[in-house]
């Protein structure tokens, strides 16, 4: 019986910081996230699915910095560059961050607007019902309240995996492609790195470190939850890339095959799929779009929200009424009132162009973030017993060099 009460205790503590590290990751699954997955399968079939390992476990270990940061300091990202290295080098981070994130949050709408369009519902009546949702979601609820609907809405991206199944993919192409990389000619080419990049960006976004980690301090994590919370991030970041590897083979086995190999919008992999997997595949693939751009329309501004205010070191946070976060309510409803308009109006044209910079964007910020994150975690005073070890240095410092070579390259190869 000691064993059983052991074991109800660990799940219960489980339990109770679960959320965070899942939301975070699965957010990052947004309509952005689901143009590059689709354009990666149709462009390149299964070419760049063992990118995602190496992305996996940099993901993991980047992920899970943030989280015990957060648990050993009981402070955000923002508020510890703020104390550490000073006002201005957190408002240069801000800066840059809020410019990024703003275009996140166009394309969240811009996202919703095409998702609506397969089931026929004008962007002029999807779009402003969509803000008015995710504000009052909000501004109304607390975080517990607001944490069990982003939870919810994690769940629904098993949709992708089964459009993956009913794709009728090659799997063991599939499965060889996930190990073993393409040729050089083909990693070489200014199209793939480009994709490649993109890859990175959408998958290890910059926000998510700053969101992670206030939510890990709202949620009251502490150093004593901290391998429970570490689990939480684990569990997020492998069902996230789980998503985007069956995203990418669902694309690569219909739309490549059948020699589509440009995708605009999400929206239109969904529409290519239909003739070529079943509607059944159509649908779900358009209603995973649909909550995962409502899902990120949600997190975006609230994580821009958090990392602001904890940078100009005001009161922030779910669990406060308007009146006592006045900075933090009103930054998040000008990010939403603001993207949903120009997400709203954009030109279809430029829809495509808006959403695919976001992702270079995210790329072009992330090493930046991850120098301030392990200059911050390998802190003794900071951290104590709980600074880096030396396998996770390692992994991300190299994932900073390598997102820095691959801009390098890429600008290189674009001349």
């Amino acid at each position: 019986m000691k064993w059983l009460k052991s074991w109800k205790a660990r799940t219960l503590l489980i339990l109770a910081v679960v959320g965070p590290g899942f939301i975070t990751a699965n957010v990052d699954n947004d309509a952005g996230g689901i143009i590059t997955y689709s354009q990666a399968g149709a462009q390149f079939q299964y070419q760049l699915l063992w990118s995602l390992v190496p992305i996996t476990i940099a993901l993991i270990v980047i992920q899970e910095m943030c989280a015990r940061m957060g648990a050993v300091t009981g402070k955000g990202l923002s508020d510890l560059i703020r104390e550490e290295y000073g006002f201005r080098a957190t408002f240069l981070v801000m800066l840059m961050l809020v410019a990024v994130n703003f275009t996140n949050v166009i394309t969240e709408f811009i996202g919703i607007a095409n998702s609506v369009d397969l089931f026929y519902v004008s962007k002029y009546i999807s779009v402003p019902i969509a803000a008015l949702l995710v504000w009052l979601m909000v501004i109304k609820g607390n975080y517990k309240s607001v944490e069990k609907i982003f939870l919810t809405a994690s769940f629904f991206y098993i949709c992708y995996i089964v459009a993956g199944f009913l794709a009728h993919p090659n799997w063991k192409d599939a499965l060889h492609a996930t190990v073993v990389p393409p040729s050089r000619h083909i990693m070489f080419r200014k199209e793939y790195i480009y994709m490649l990049i993109a890859t990175v960006g959408t998958t290890i976004a910059p926000w998510m470190q700053f969101y992670l980690q206030a939510s890990v301090v709202e949620k009251g994590v502490t150093a004593r939850e901290y391998k429970a919370s570490r689990l939480d991030v684990i569990l997020g970041c492998i069902f996230t890339d789980v998503v985007a590897w069956f995203i990418i083979v669902a694309c690569g086995a219909t739309l490549f095959v059948y020699g589509i190999h440009n995708v605009d919008t999400g929206a239109d992999a969904a529409q290519a799929l239909e003739p070529l997997a079943g509607r059944f595949a159509f649908l779900l693939f358009g209603a995973g779009l649909f909550n995962a751009s409502l899902f990120a329309a949600s997190i975006l501004p609230l994580s821009t929200a958090y990392t602001v205010c904890e940078g100009l070191g005001v009161e922030s946070g779910l669990d406060k009424k308007f009146s006592e976060a006045p900075v933090f309510y009103w930054l998040y409803t000008l990010l939403v009132g603001a993207g949903a308009a120009v997400g709203m109006f954009i030109p279809d044209h430029l829809r495509t162009k808006v959403s695919v910079l976001s992702q270079v964007l995210n790329g072009v910020l992330l090493p930046p973030v991850l120098i301030y994150m392990l200059l911050l975690i390998n802190k003794r005073s900071l951290m104590g017993k709980y600074v880096n070890s030396r396998t996770f240095n390692w992994i991300a410092w190299i994932t900073v060099a390598i997102v820095i070579a691959l801009t390098v390259t890429l600008a290189i190869v674009g001349q």
